[in-house]
């Protein structure tokens, strides 16, 4: 199987979300992918969620309720570790959808709603960082 090339940022669908053409910074120095939820909700064994921020149009989402959903560590950038909520999505690269293991983090500082790691990133694609919306002006190929 070919790798596709992508760059260092992009714009994806993630259809289980009801989210389109959100920013994402393709990170090959984080692990695990990271997705900014604004309200996180456990209750009877279901994670409800709000994908909402403020300084992202484009991120909104009403409540999505996930059945299945576990806790992992997740060491950020600064070292320090935190226990976060991962949940499985469907995520869309070039027009064709893959799953997708993300955590669930506040990000509203950030510039991206989402980084995209190496979990994800790995045996699919190869990271070209002077390219940019590779996969979003390409949607179709």
């Amino acid at each position: 199987m070919t790798k596709k090339v992508i760059g260092r940022i992009d714009k994806v669908d993630f259809p289980k979300l009801h989210l389109k053409h959100i920013d994402v910074k393709i990170d090959t120095g984080a692990y695990t992918s990271a997705i900014h939820c604004s309200k996180i909700k456990e209750q009877d064994g279901k994670l409800i969620c709000t994908f909402e921020s403020k300084g992202h149009p484009n991120f909104k989402s009403e409540h999505i309720v996930f059945d299945t959903y576990t806790h992992t560590d997740v060491k950020s950038s600064n070292g320090f570790k935190e226990n976060r909520y991962k949940i499985k999505s469907d995520i869309i690269f070039f027009g064709k959808t893959y799953k997708i293991n993300l955590t669930l983090s506040t990000r509203d500082d950030m510039k991206f709603p989402v980084l995209i790691g190496r979990q994800f990133l790995s045996k699919k694609f190869l990271v070209d960082v002077n390219l940019e919306n590779v996969s979003f002006n390409n949607s179709n190929s």
